[in-house]
């Protein structure tokens, strides 16, 4: 699995029951993410540490705010336990294409961000959601922006040119 093209789509969190299902918190919309036969692999986010292991995915439940996994080769709770805060990647190949303007965060980060008035206002370095729209975190050397994922605020997004262009009210950007 090539890292540059995979995406993380969770974390194991724990365990359930004494099969071998694993606890996920999934960073994907849709359990669909997590279907029958698609192959993971799980990695710790530990920067020395090797690509981590390919699992096939055998069953994936909606389970209270997350979704309940099971992997083939992991048969009990020992052997689940083992997994418990590893990274979910999946091959970007196994997805779906993003539906027209709509992205994957994954995509959406380091992308440089303009606005319109301001200029160059930092990088995209964190996206998370709220009840209305997702939120990115844009960065630059000394400043935190948060602008919303909206028509009224992001006026384009370019992932060729590596470029978001923004249109902020004035108390966006106070100290630019």
């Amino acid at each position: 699995m090539n890292k540059a093209a995979s995406f993380t789509i969770g974390r194991v969190t724990g365990v359930h029951g004494l099969n071998g299902n694993l606890k996920v918190w999934s960073f994907a919309e849709s359990i669909d993410t997590f279907c029958s036969g698609k192959i993971v692999l799980l990695k710790s986010e530990k920067i020395l540490e090797s690509m981590g292991k390919p699992y096939t995915i055998l069953k994936a439940l909606a389970h209270k705010k997350g979704i309940l996994l099971t992997l083939v080769g992991i048969d009990n709770r020992s052997r689940a336990e083992e997994l418990v805060g590893k990274e979910i990647l999946i091959d970007r190949n196994q997805l779906p294409e993003p539906e027209e303007d709509t992205w994957y965060w994954q995509d959406l980060l380091e992308l440089d961000v303009f606005d319109h008035k301001k200029g160059f206002i930092g990088k995209i370095t964190d996206i998370f959601p709220t009840g209305a729209n997702d939120m990115l975190v844009v960065m630059d050397k000394t400043r935190e922006t948060l602008i919303p994922m909206h028509k009224h605020f992001v006026e384009s997004i370019d992932i060729e040119k590596n470029t978001v262009k923004t249109t902020l009210p004035p108390e966006f950007l106070p100290d630019y």
